[in-house]
């Protein structure tokens, strides 16, 4: 399976992008859904992936890149619309401000999902922050290509985070919560960043991402 081939595809490289979405393609002809942690890598599967294969050309490589996409879903997405997920114990006494991230949002309408998980999470409170469907300047490649813009986006939203009064910013793309934990701990910021399933599963006893960086040296 390995890399769902986003990183290459950003970069214009279509060539190491189908080659990966082939792959990915039949890895997963089976099974009857495909549940993604992060938001980013399904919108690849539903949003971009068929257009890797060319429907004149190539029919029968683009039915199946269409087959994927129609059973792929975000997890968060996967576990209120599919399964009607309801919460029974489930406990996170912080209050927590929830971040839009770009691809969940735009390419796959995912933003009440994720609060009416939380809701029944108890012993936490949802404090939006201003600018919460703002992108956080990650944006796969875009970090790199841009690094100065990409910095002042994820600032701009790490204040909007502090002034929301949260203790923990929750999100469904992996690349958003790397970009603002990192950023969050290179400004001294108390806040921690978790993936909302961590919550949805109750297993809030592991250490928040980016922990680790904020470890003083022996």
């Amino acid at each position: 399976q390995t890399c769902c081939g986003q990183p290459a595809y950003n970069s214009g490289d279509r060539g190491d992008a189908r080659a990966l979405a082939e792959q990915v393609i039949a890895a997963f002809a089976d099974c009857d859904y495909v549940v993604v942690p992060s938001g980013s890598c399904a919108g690849m599967l539903r949003a971009h992936y068929p257009g890797l294969f060319p429907a004149e050309a190539e029919p029968e490589a683009r039915a199946r890149a269409e087959a994927l996409a129609a059973k792929t879903r975000e997890l968060v997405s996967f576990l209120h619309d599919e399964r009607g997920l309801e919460l029974d114990g489930v406990r996170f006494d912080a209050t927590v401000t929830y971040h839009d991230a770009c691809a969940g949002l735009r390419e796959l309408g995912v933003r009440d999902q994720p609060r009416r998980l939380l809701r029944q999470v108890r012993g936490l409170t949802l404090s939006e922050s201003e600018g919460c469907e703002d992108c956080c300047g990650f944006g796969g490649t875009f970090c790199v290509k841009y690094p100065e813009i990409s910095t002042r986006m994820v600032s701009d939203k790490c204040r909007g985070f502090v002034a929301s009064g949260a203790d923990t910013v929750l999100a469904g793309d992996l690349g958003c919560l790397m970009n603002i934990a990192g950023r969050l701990t290179r400004e001294g910021h108390a806040l921690d960043a978790r993936h909302i399933a961590e919550v949805l599963a109750d297993m809030t006893d592991t250490p928040p991402i980016g922990a680790a960086d904020r470890a003083a040296p022996e």
